[in-house]
């Protein structure tokens, strides 16, 4: 069987959010000629410019995109000195991302957000009831938009809750997705492909 796994991405997005998780889930499985997952990105526009002025073409836009088994959700951005909100902080008060993001939560086998992608879950209605962790920087923002339900989890860096799986900053998501892998494929699948990328 062949997972797809569709990583949303949007201007600024943090890049090792995104790229870590991609690269995990790309190379899973191929030495012993599987490919378990097969991955793409998606965004609402042709063209996105993710942090530090990468650019990336998206294999998918919102529109087209297939409905994935799995997708990631990336975090990245903040708030500029003139207040202007960029990254996640910007996204998470876009409509066309969010009422996206309910619907594929609705036949996805799971979510796995990496750090502040925490944000576009809540606003976008998914974090109730959940337990949550997110970027060690951005809990007192999370506390401002996540349900009274949510249990918040400082500290922590990966925190599964079946369906949504969360992760701490940066390069936790690569950690995370490492997790996701073993509970779908075994343990030793995910310590070959750790070993392949030369990942402790």
């Amino acid at each position: 069987m062949t997972r797809t796994v569709a990583i949303l991405i949007f201007d600024d997005v943090e890049v090792l959010d995104f790229c870590g998780p991609f690269e995990v889930f790309s190379v899973t499985g191929l030495r012993g000629k599987q490919i378990p997952f097969k991955v793409y990105t998606v965004a609402e526009k042709k063209k996105i410019t993710a942090r530090n002025g990468l650019v990336v073409l998206p294999t998918y836009t919102l529109k087209n995109c297939p409905t994935p088994d799995i997708l990631v959700v990336p975090g990245g951005g903040g708030i500029r000195k003139d207040g202007t909100p960029y990254g996640t902080r910007k996204e998470m008060n876009n409509p066309m991302i969010l009422n996206w993001l309910k619907r594929m939560s609705l036949t996805t086998e799971h979510i796995l957000s990496v750090c502040t992608g925490a944000l576009l879950i809540a606003k976008a209605g998914l974090m109730e009831n959940l337990a949550v962790t997110t970027h060690h920087l951005a809990f007192d923002e999370l506390r401002k938009v996540a349900p009274a339900s949510a249990n918040l989890r400082e500290g922590a860096r990966i925190v599964d809750n079946g369906h949504t799986v969360f992760s701490a900053g940066v390069a936790a998501g690569i950690d995370a997705s490492f997790h996701l892998i073993g509970n779908l494929l075994g343990t030793e699948v995910a310590e070959e492909t750790a070993s392949y990328i030369e990942y402790s």
